[in-house]
Order: structure tokens, then sequence, then C-alpha cells
């Protein structure tokens, strides 16, 4: 019983729990001494310390709740919580399996380390998978790994890997022996071929997904995102899956990228409901309507409030899309797309619209100068995201009505020489600016990968695809915090560590601001090692006994 109580109480100073302590069970009040601290303010001041109380940040020198925790940082580096402006972490969290990130994986043997090391935290038998973000080119095979390699990994469970919206994929022998048994081809080499089969492959795993999967799939999402440093996720919503009802109207693609846009929320709202978020999620409804009375959109405008929830969890505008779009299906712009805009601006949200190339980058900033000499749009923050083509002219144009960039140098992972967005002319600009990832299908949630293509301008492979376009590190990691706030109107709440802001901040592994410590190659390796999200620790690798300390 002895040894009992005392791995309880260990497992619960590990997890930043308070135990036993009267009355402060839930408490959001924790202090972090003895760091260097760059608070992302304007003057980008570094502290030692800093204090959070009912989940805000306090200032300095003010008294301490005797709930307070003291973390004791032993002069690590932190900074405030990262803010993805644009990913799709709730379709992460809805996929079937035990998700294995392969983000990093720069071979086949870190894929097969990874899933053996997956393959221990998860029960026997159950089916290990990696469904996007990440991209056979970066690993220096420049291929999938065969059944061999993966039976060698993890012989006792299944597993399937996937690739980007529609395949291809590979799996194990006890992967081929489920997937051969639902009809699936599967090659000797166990790779499943894109489109249709990877497609039945997907869906054969679906089918077999319950709700109480999709609310862990959910929170495992959530953790991951804890681990890398990200506090606060925007997600930008789903394709429709076809088949799904009351929605006819809206463009129907199947894929990792889809979903049932009136239920994909439900697990979220379950963990919420539950009091078990443990990232800040802020969510964009999608929709692609393809007729004239733009029927999806209409519902959610008229039926939901913009800016409506709580400070964990809140919808907070419309995107990444308004109506079915030309590279989706249709040769020409959608014919709806100037009255979907002109209803959205109407309606009082914000608005983010998806554009790859210069023609949708023409047609999307035309169509907002037209809306906005009716309804003007700067206090409504509109964006264009990704930008990878995005030019000097078109800029100044989006800048002159108010509207922002959302960059995603998503092209990290498989991009060849001339990849965009084209950073630094951007930043220049002085538009506002913040960045993404565009996760988790073409691209990596962890931000310290997109950091290091910001920075040094090279992709996983270490090939240098956007030379002359690099950032330094501070303007890098600004756009990730104190910029991204804009993009949510909550500029006055998150992004910086100060007085009256949410308490979200992250202690990193090494000191990213030390070229020394931290290499440029350094960078990919960066991860946090204390995550706090709204004054609580969520994800602590502090395990030395006097890193925790209460101070009654």
């Amino acid at each position: 019983m002895r040894r009992y109580l005392s791995l309880v109480l260990a497992a619960a100073a590990g997890s930043g729990v308070a135990a036993g302590v009267d009355g402060c069970d839930g408490a959001r009040d924790l202090r972090l001494v003895n760091g260097k601290i760059h608070t992302m303010d304007q003057g980008n001041s570094v502290v030692s310390s800093v204090a959070i109380e009912n989940g805000l940040f306090v200032a300095r020198g003010r008294p301490l709740s005797p709930c307070t925790k003291t973390f004791d940082l032993g002069g690590r580096t932190a900074v405030p919580g990262l803010i993805d402006n644009h990913n799709h972490i709730v379709l992460l969290g809805l996929r079937p399996g035990y998700d294995t990130r392969l983000e990093t994986a720069a071979s086949v043997a870190d894929v097969q380390a990874l899933l053996k090391a997956r393959a221990h935290t998860v029960p026997a038998g159950a089916f290990l998978t990696a469904m996007g973000g990440w991209n056979a080119a970066q690993f220096a095979e420049k291929r999938l790994p065969t059944l061999a390699e993966l039976d060698l990994a993890v012989a006792d469970h299944p597993v399937l890997l996937f690739q980007a919206f529609t395949g291809p994929g590979a799996t194990n022998s006890a992967g081929k022996a489920f997937f051969t048994g639902k009809g699936v081809a599967v090659g000797e080499t166990g790779v499943i071929a894109p489109n249709a089969p990877s497609l039945a492959a997907l869906n054969a795993l679906r089918a077999l997904e319950t709700f109480e999967d999709q609310k862990r799939g959910t929170a495992d999402a959530m953790a991951y995102a804890a681990s890398v440093g990200v506090t606060t996720s925007v997600d930008m919503g789903a394709f429709v899956i076809p088949g799904t009802a009351d929605a006819q109207d809206s463009f129907l693609f199947d894929g990792l990228a889809s979903a049932d846009p009136f239920h994909m929320y439900d697990a979220l709202l379950a963990l919420h409901r539950e009091h078990n978020l443990t990232t800040r999620l802020r969510l964009f409804l999608l929709s692609m309507d393809t007729e004239p009375g733009v029927p999806l959109l209409m519902k959610r405008l008229l039926n939901a409030f913009p800016e409506f929830g709580d400070d964990l969890l809140r919808i907070s505008g419309i995107g990444e899309f308004a109506t079915g779009w030309p590279l989706f299906g249709r040769a020409e712009p959608p014919g709806n797309y100037l009255d979907a805009l002109q209803l959205i601006a109407r309606h009082g949200w914000t608005f983010q619209q998806h554009s790859l190339s210069a023609p949708e980058d023409q047609f999307t900033v035309s169509t907002f100068e037209r809306v906005n000499a009716r309804t003007p749009i700067a206090a409504l923050h509109w964006s264009i995201a990704h930008a990878p083509r995005i030019d000097q002219s078109t800029l100044e144009r989006l800048k002159a009505m108010g509207a922002g960039i959302a960059v995603h140098p998503f092209e990290y992972l498989a991009g060849a020489p001339g990849s965009g967005p084209p950073l630094r002319t951007i930043v220049a600009s002085g538009i506002h600016v913040g960045a993404g990832t565009d996760s988790a299908q073409i691209s990596t949630l962890d931000p310290w990968l997109l950091v290091y293509y910001m920075v040094t301008g090279k992709n996983a492979a270490g090939l240098l695809i956007n030379d002359k376009q690099q950032l330094t590190r501070i303007e890098a990691l600004r756009l990730y915090t104190a910029a991204n706030g804009w993009f949510l109107h909550e500029e006055d709440k998150l992004g910086s560590i100060e007085p009256g802001k949410l308490g979200d901040v992250v202690v990193l592994s090494d000191d990213f601001f030390d070229s020394t410590k931290v290499p440029d190659e350094g960078i990919k390796r960066l991860k946090s090692v204390l995550t706090v999200v709204d004054g609580k620790a969520v994800y602590n690798q502090l395990r030395s006994p006097n890193i925790l300390r209460n101070n009654r």
C-alpha cells in the first residue's frame, strides 16, 4: 500500500496536479521561475519569472494564491504558447486506429522506430495508423516502407500508413490479412494503390471506429500538439463525404480530408463538456456550396453566432472555403462566390480563403475588393491562406483593404526549388501576417519543422527550395505567437506573455534563440518539456523532484 501511495503521489507531481491539497483541485494558478522567458511583447522583453492566476498572466510582484504551483525552470528557455493559425486537428482526431506521427522521420528506419515505440503504448493487437502529415519524399529511400520492413517493426499489430488525401498506403502482414478480408487489394510488398484501393482501406477502418475511439483520438491529437508546443489550434474544417445527409448541394469528396460537417465536432464537444480539453481550439466552418443559394453556408450563418464559445473552444470564422473552388472539379471560378462573401461580411464573420496560385489570388482579391466597397472588411480580419505564389502588387491590394496573409509552408515535406511562400517579401510588405501548418493531410503539425523551413529555406531533405526568402528566428517565432491572435480577433488575449492575457507558456527542450546551442538543423528537434494552457501544466517532462513544489 505504501508503494502504491508513493506511485500515486509521484504521478500527480509529474502531471502538475496538486494531490491532497484542500480546495486547490482544478486551480489555474502557476508560477515559472529561474528561466529565460521570451514574452514576445512589442519590446521582445525577456524575463526570469512569470505568474498566472485564474488562467491569466498577472503583473510581477503581485501576491500569489495559496494554490499556486511553482516550476523552477533551471535556466531553460520559455516562449508564449504557439498558435497554429490554420490546421485540421479535428480531422486528425477522428482518424481510425492509434495515430503515430511520422513528421520527423528521415528514413525507413526512423519509421520503424516510431511505430515500435508507439506499439508499447496501445492495447494488444490494436491498429497502428500514420495518416497524413508525412510524405515518402522526406525519407532517405524516397519510397514507402515495405511489408517486410513494417513486420520487423511491429509484427503483432496491424499497420496502415496513408499518404496525403487519397493514398497511396502501406501495410504489414497483419494489416494485409485484415484488408484483403475486406476486399481491399494489397500488393505483395504491402503497397495499397492510391485513390479507390486506399480509400477502401480507410473506410474499412472507419467502419470499426466507435464514438469513444473518436474521443480518444481527439485527446491524443491535442496531447501531441501540446508536446510540440502548440497551445491553440485554428481548425479549418473538412470536405463533405459523399452521401452525407442535408449536404447534397455541396462539393462532395471522400478522402483523408473529409467528414460529416454536422457531426465532426461531436467528440470535441463531448470532451469540452467533460472538461477534458487540454489545448485551445478555434473553429472555422468550411462550406463548398455549388448552388446559387449557398445552402450549407446559409445554415451556418443563420444558426451560429460568430465568436461564440469560451476561451478553450470557440467558433471563430468561416473558411477555408465558402463555395466550390476551381481546383476542385470546376473549370471556371464559382459564380456564387461574390454572393457568399457578401453574406459573410454582412453577418459580421471573419473569413479565410484557401489560395494556392496566382489566378486564385487574383480572383479572391478582386472579390474581396468588391465586397469591401459595400461592407468594409478591415474590422472583420479577412485573410488569404497558404499564399505560396503571391506577388507584391497583390499584397498591396490586400493591405489596402486591411486584409491579411496566413502563410503555411506545407511544401517543407516534399517541395521543389522555387516553392513558397515568399516569406521575406510578405513580411517586408507590412501586411498583417501570421503562420500555421495546414496539417494534418499534406503538412506536419510540428511547428518547429516549419520554423526550420522559414529560417533556412530548406525542405525536409535539406534541399534549399526558398532562397532569399528566409526569416530571422525571432521573426519566424513571432508569426507563430504574437502575430496570430489577429486572425481570431483575440490579439488582446493570445500570443504574448503580458498581464491580462491567457496563461499559455511553452518551456523548450533547448534554447531556440542561441544558434550555438541550437544550430539550424537542431531547430527541427525542438520540443516542449513543459506546456502550460490556461494556467495548468498539460504536458510535463520536467521529472526532477525539485521542479514542482507547492507554495502552501
